[in-house]
């Protein structure tokens, strides 16, 4: 299977050209056009119970789209926000995801959820992540362009610019600097990561773009 992540960074869309036997596992609502060729099957990926809790608490969508062809076509996905979109291919290491940030993978790809923690729920990004893993292509996107940074130490990053990062990957809810600066600074808390490991970045908020909206509707 050919694919082609086209009109990046700021409206990155994913082209993939489907032979006979070809299978994707992709979000629901993501596709934008399609060859008549195309099949599209609902189904829950990972089973009912593993469906259901990625939609409770990882806030992925309960059913995911099986897209496969008997004769070959082409396929369009996009995501909700601007932005751009990446693929890894995975060597039978994990990715945790950011929810919302899934698009598609091949099928061979392992779908499933990991805890987060306390900490996470505190910094609004929910309990849990969603973990994909095995070997073959993942493609996941993000509000803004994407930063991959390889992180050896310590390094600090707003939760809301957070996309993906590998399972080595630690991290700790704190503020910025002390408490008069990360309130007046308005940065509140953060994530300090901790390496070895490889993390994506976003280069917008959806957050900081909310609160600009709020601020000019009164």
């Amino acid at each position: 299977m050919e694919h082609e992540i086209r009109n990046r960074p700021a409206f990155a869309n994913l082209l993939m050209r489907l032979t006979r036997g070809d299978r994707v596992m992709a979000e629901a609502g993501a596709m934008a056009s399609m060859s008549s060729a195309i099949n599209v099957r609902p189904r829950f990926a990972g089973g009912f119970l593993m469906a259901l809790l990625r939609k409770l608490f990882g806030g992925e969508s309960l059913f995911m789209n099986e897209i496969s062809t008997e004769s070959g076509g082409e396929l369009v996905l996009t995501q909700p926000t601007p932005g751009d979109m990446e693929c890894l291919t995975l060597n039978g290491q994990g990715l945790y995801l950011q929810p919302g940030a899934f698009i598609a993978c091949d099928a061979s790809i392992a779908l499933s959820l990991g805890w987060a923690g306390i900490r996470s729920f505190l910094a609004r990004e929910g309990l849990f992540r969603l973990k994909v893993s095995g070997h073959g292509r993942v493609w996941f996107g993000a509000y803004g362009g994407i930063v991959a940074k390889d992180v050896q130490g310590e390094y600090v990053v707003d939760s809301s610019h957070l996309v993906a990062y590998e399972p080595s990957i630690g991290w700790q809810l704190g503020l910025s600097g002390g408490l008069a600066t990360s309130l007046l600074g308005g940065e509140g808390l953060v994530m300090r990561l901790r390496g070895p490991g490889r993390v994506y970045l976003q280069t917008r908020s959806i957050d900081a773009l909310a609160a600009w909206v709020n601020s000019h509707m009164s």
